[in-house]
């Protein structure tokens, strides 16, 4: 039987609450151990049990079914550093003309406790599908000790829900990240007389195919797949022609390229030697057949592509990245989330699985 979504604010005021908790302990990624034991506590506290990974806290229903298909719920509950910009106190949590303050409050604390609210919901109901949630701790810095530790102890996931502030829009695909190390190699001598082959000037024409450079695919909800160049050195002594110049490429990868296939056709138009400094943030894209991109339609939500990284990345399930908040206000001083963003996420997200698991 489909289930209601309260009436009463009570499924909001407890996330309120929750959250506030959260925004007064600091978790910055790799430091998350004291939210890690809130959210335990919390969970507890609804007679729900969890396991504990390091700093990530796995929730499964009450009727978990190994022979019932799955639905994780993810967010992340580590934050970056406050930014010098800040007037407001970071870890205060104030509530001031309907918006709540505090380092983290959009991003994505927002969207966790909505998650968990909603986990909370369709805990103790005998469901066709399994739920499963899961509060990822190093997700700002990708980090190994975050959800890709975790994943692989999970059974199979026909879809994730990726808690992350969109206005509630819905991300059907994100690019992913490579980062470059690039060595240009030349020939040591004097300055002062036309010696040595100069590996400054040898990358500036590598420098100059990037600056205009557009790769051969493009995707439908990504666009183009790009590639930035973004620190460069070389050189130690103002007499010396350096024989070595080094730069660093930052590729926001589309679904349209794997990453090695990105690599490979950089290899083909630059000359120095590319280094990948890891191969693990993939870009995502839900597969046109998928159930969820036919709920997406009936419930009128905007289905878009996601410039911004997330745990998408590290999830080898197909999954959407959805929640309240809004990513123009992540990482940006005074952060804040909207009170009625709190309630129309849990009401967002109940209205989202029920029309999935019931229909």
């Amino acid at each position: 039987m489909k289930s209601n979504i309260l009436s009463s604010n009570t499924y909001s005021d407890k996330a309120i609450s929750l959250l506030k908790d959260l925004i007064k302990t600091p978790s910055f990624s790799k430091e998350e151990s004291l939210t890690a034991d809130i959210i335990v506590t919390f969970l507890d506290l609804h007679q729900i049990p969890s396991e504990r990974s390091g700093n990530n806290i796995i929730a499964y229903n009450k009727y978990f079914d190994l022979s019932k298909p799955s639905i994780l719920l993810n967010s992340h509950h580590d934050t970056v550093k406050p930014n010098s910009g800040y007037t407001k106190n970071p870890f205060e949590a104030k509530i001031e003309d309907g918006k709540l303050f505090g380092l983290g409050s959009n991003d994505a604390g927002g969207c966790l406790v909505c998650l968990i609210q909603t986990f909370i919901h369709y805990y103790p109901q005998n469901l066709p599908y399994n739920i499963i949630l899961i509060a990822s701790a190093e997700e700002e810095i990708s980090g190994k000790n975050g959800i890709e530790s975790i994943v692989n102890q999970l059974p199979k996931i026909e879809l994730a829900i990726v808690g992350e502030p969109t206005l509630m829009q819905m991300a059907v695909a994100e690019k992913g990240l490579m980062v470059i190390d690039a060595v240009v190699r030349g020939r040591a001598g004097h300055a002062a007389r036309e010696e040595g082959e100069n590996a400054i000037y040898k990358a500036l024409e590598d420098l100059n195919t990037i600056k205009n450079y557009q790769f051969e695919k493009e995707s439908k909800f990504l666009g183009k797949t790009k590639v930035s160049a973004t620190i460069i050195q070389a050189g130690s002594q103002h007499n010396v022609v350096p024989d070595t110049c080094t730069y660093t490429l930052d590729v926001r990868v589309t679904d349209s390229y794997t990453l090695e296939e990105a690599l490979i056709e950089l290899n083909t138009v630059l000359k120095a030697e590319l280094t990948p400094r890891s191969m693990r943030l993939n870009s995502s894209k839900v597969p046109e057949n998928h159930k969820i991109l036919n709920i997406a339609k009936k419930l009128n939500l905007v289905q878009y592509g996601s410039p911004t990284l997330s745990d998408q990345a590290l999830i080898p399930f197909h999954s959407i990245k959805i929640g309240p908040g809004d990513s123009a206000r992540s990482h940006t001083p005074d952060e804040f989330i909207y009170i009625q963003e709190i309630q129309s996420g849990i009401e967002g997200y109940i209205n989202l699985l029920n029309t999935y698991i019931f229909d």
